[in-house]
């Protein structure tokens, strides 16, 4: 085989979105040729897709900011051909060519081997969506979050989100309020292990003021925007928002009163650029904590992205959505 299948974003002649074959070519130092099994759909994959989103700065360019797969060359030591991996994060989807692609040529420094107990399939059921949440849940834990807290989290139906509250559950968490618009999503999101599920009309205050009832002891937000200025008022004595989403919007509205006067913190979730070592820790708790196959999956191949796309960009998709690129699990 000399030629193999990916997806593309181009410019030229127009912007459009296009399957393509691509030739292989060889591997520099530090690089490790990977066939790809899984790749999935996040937020920033979405906006990657559309001429104004701001993400892709080279064109052409393959999207897909996550994928698992095995090795197939290796022009590092630490990986051989055979070994089972992930990737994500980094410039992976973004000024790398990504996971929506059969084959791809990954720098080493940025794979981790896979967990024994995750397969490359359920390592992008939770992919940056999982790993951003883990990291959402473990900042909120060492701020001192307790199994009886009030935990609300928003976004609740999307990826980040729905991984988040399966997380909390399975560490013992009781009182978790899931944020959601999708009427639809309630019972699944329950099933996940939300206490109650609301939309943000029927919980936030319809007048905000600097300090309201304090009602909630940790946030874990996707959302941004004015939702999240509604909510900080909100926070209880010594309580935290963790901030890891911006799909409401990137401005936020609010006062130094929630944290000079009930000692509020808010922590910064970034997922890109996370030490290694750290990345390596956490697969491993997502791992142990065995949550990918209670999640809200759909599955679709690379024909299929645009269509999936669309839903997350107009706020109708749910979940999360697993690419299925090729290969073995």
């Amino acid at each position: 085989m000399r030629t193999f299948k990916k997806f593309q974003v181009a410019k030229e002649p127009d912007f459009q979105l296009k399957i393509v074959q691509q030739e292989f070519s060889e591997l520099a130092d530090n690089e490790v040729l990977v066939k790809v099994a899984y790749s999935d759909v996040n937020y920033k994959d979405a906006l990657a897709s559309t001429e104004s989103g701001n993400v892709i700065r080279n064109y052409p360019m393959t999207p897909g900011i996550d994928l698992s797969g095995t090795v197939v060359k290796s022009r590092d030591p630490r990986f051989k051909s055979g070994d089972l991996v992930l990737v994500t994060g980094y410039g992976l989807g973004v000024t790398h060519p990504g996971g929506y692609s059969e084959y791809q040529i990954v720098p080493s420094d940025w794979l981790i081997l896979l967990p024994e107990n995750l397969s490359t399939r359920q390592a992008m059921i939770l992919g940056t969506a999982g790993f951003t949440a883990a990291l959402a849940v473990n900042a909120l834990l060492k701020q001192g979050m307790s199994t009886d807290a009030h935990i609300v989290v928003t976004g609740a139906s999307g990826g980040v989100g729905s991984t988040a509250i399966a997380l909390l559950r399975k560490l013992g968490f009781t009182s978790i309020t899931a944020l959601s618009r999708k009427q639809e999503a309630n019972d699944w999101l329950k099933q996940l292990g939300a206490s109650k599920v609301l939309h943000p009309a029927d919980f936030l205050p319809e007048k905000p003021k600097p300090l309201g009832k304090q009602q909630i002891d940790y946030i874990i937000d996707t959302v941004g925007g004015n939702q999240l200025s509604q909510l900080l008022p909100l926070l209880s004595y010594d309580g935290a928002g963790a901030l890891c989403g911006n799909a409401g919007g990137i401005e936020l509205h609010t006062t130094v009163l929630p944290f000079i006067l009930r000692n509020v913190q808010l922590i910064g979730i970034d997922s890109v650029n996370v030490a290694h070592e750290n990345r390596v820790t956490v697969w491993q708790q997502l791992a142990d904590l065995a949550i990918a196959d209670d999640l809200h999956v759909q599955e679709i191949t690379l024909e299929q992205l645009p269509a999936t796309i669309d839903q997350l960009l107009s706020g109708t998709h749910q979940g999360r959505t697993l690419v299925h690129v090729g290969g073995q699990e």
